[in-house]
């Protein structure tokens, strides 16, 4: 069965590269920054707005992004959130929008046919620039926040990871809890949100990434028609410098059986020129489900967990690395040792050639089904914009994964991750609780 494995991942690893229709980029009178791929296969418009205007951006105020984003299509213009939704129903579009600790965003897709295009633009218009953030949709949404809060509070997968980002960011913007406090959502009123829309919802904060049926022409007219009303505005600050990693140990007490488990430390931002490398190495660790070296220590070879991953975060700032597993709470130091071990292994001696080989092939065969549609497209494109990566960035993705060696994920882990300087969070029994 692995001979079979490595023949099929062989076969992947040597499929040409990834043929992607062109980006174009350029800046629209109102000072937005746009990215364009035509896309005639289907009669479809993907338009997605980025703005730096996520948890990151809260201060004193946690929760203010989210609760902001969440009421801008809850009334405008003088009418309501049904008014609004049956609009785009009438004319077959969909509105999503949604926020995160670097970025909130509005994503439109219609029927590029100008009769459906036409009226969806003036709804998202008026959403965009014309929100009334009426008081009873507040104060519902902060009562639908509130039992979310009350709800990860019985999670221990959600304390341990609010307890991690607070741990590892301490006082930067990063440790802001993207769905507030109970005491901060309470505090929130509508002259809150109105005075963060108008710093951050403005032209000079955007990314307009646009995919669909659409000439150049017609797309740009598309946009200079849905920023016209929007100010022109200032972008924000960059975020501060992420402070440096340090030794920590939180546990959290919970009764379960089993006791939750996290390891990381800040890592690497995502324009970082390391980006390949780690993404194949983590792939590697414990980004590869039951193929990855977590899951074969501690589950193949131990049976400690069914479960366990690792990921990288890339952000605006350097965003977390971690690996998490579930373990029988009296074995939650071997499981930590597992952990540690399998990373400083990574580190100091980097991977083999077959587990680079199965991971190169896996990642470079799996990339072009993430593409396959004008809404995963737009995802990536907005990424491109927002962290202000190489327009190539797609046609390229395959090569630069195939070009990634050993050495360079051994570099990329040393230059990035400390084992010795890992924050580790438990939540389980006491009994779990390590020196």
């Amino acid at each position: 069965m692995m001979r079979l494995t490595l023949l099929l991942l062989g076969l992947l690893a040597t499929l040409p590269a990834l043929a992607t229709p062109p980006v174009q980029h350029w800046r629209s009178a109102q000072g937005a920054d746009v990215y364009f791929i035509a896309a005639d296969t289907l009669p479809i418009v993907d338009l997605r707005l980025t703005f730096r205007a996520g948890a990151a951006r809260d201060g004193e105020q946690p929760g203010l992004a989210a609760l902001t984003n969440s009421l801008l299509d809850q009334g405008a213009g003088g009418r309501s959130a049904d008014e609004l939704a049956q609009a785009l129903e009438q004319v077959g579009a969909r509105l999503n929008i949604g926020s995160a600790r670097d970025m909130a965003w509005l994503h439109l897709r219609s029927l590029s046919r100008a009769e459906a295009l036409a009226p969806a633009l003036d709804t998202l218009e008026l959403i965009l620039t014309q929100p009334d953030f009426p008081a009873h949709a507040l104060a519902r949404e902060r009562r639908r926040m509130l039992v979310y809060l009350r709800s990860q509070q019985q999670s221990p997968a959600a304390l341990a990871e609010k307890a991690f980002y607070k741990a590892l960011y301490g006082d930067h913007p990063y440790a802001t809890p993207p769905a507030g406090t109970a005491e901060s959502l309470r505090a929130l009123d509508e002259e809150d949100l109105r005075e963060f829309y108008r710093r951050h919802y403005v032209a000079a904060n955007a990314t307009v990434a646009l995919v669909g049926d659409l000439t150049r022409s017609q797309a740009e007219h598309l946009v200079g028609r849905l920023l016209d009303e929007l100010p022109a505005g200032e972008a924000p600050p960059a975020l501060p410098e992420v402070p440096p990693a340090e030794t920590q140990a939180v546990h959290i007490p919970f009764d379960a059986s089993q006791t939750h488990i996290l390891l990381g430390q800040p890592a690497a931002s995502r324009d970082s020129p390391d980006y390949f490398p780690l993404l194949v190495g983590n792939h590697i660790l414990g980004g590869s489900g039951l193929n990855s070296v977590l899951a074969r220590e501690l589950r193949e070879e131990r049976g400690l967990s069914y479960s366990s991953a690792s990921r990288f975060s890339f952000m605006e700032r350097p965003g977390p690395f971690l690996m998490s597993t579930q373990v029988r709470a009296d074995r939650a130091d071997e499981a930590l040792g597992v952990l540690h071990d399998s990373l400083r292994s990574l580190r100091d001696e980097g991977p083999s050639q077959q587990q680079l080989d199965m991971a190169i092939a896996n990642l470079a065969g799996g990339f072009p089904l993430q593409l396959d549609s004008n809404n995963d497209l737009v995802g990536y494109l907005s990424v491109i914009g927002f962290y202000g990566l190489p327009l190539d960035y797609l046609e390229r993705y395959v090569s630069r994964v195939r070009a990634v060696s050993a050495e360079e994920i051994r570099e990329a882990f040393r230059r990035h991750l400390d084992p010795a300087r890992m924050t580790r969070v438990l939540v389980g029994p006491e009994a779990a609780k390590t020196p």
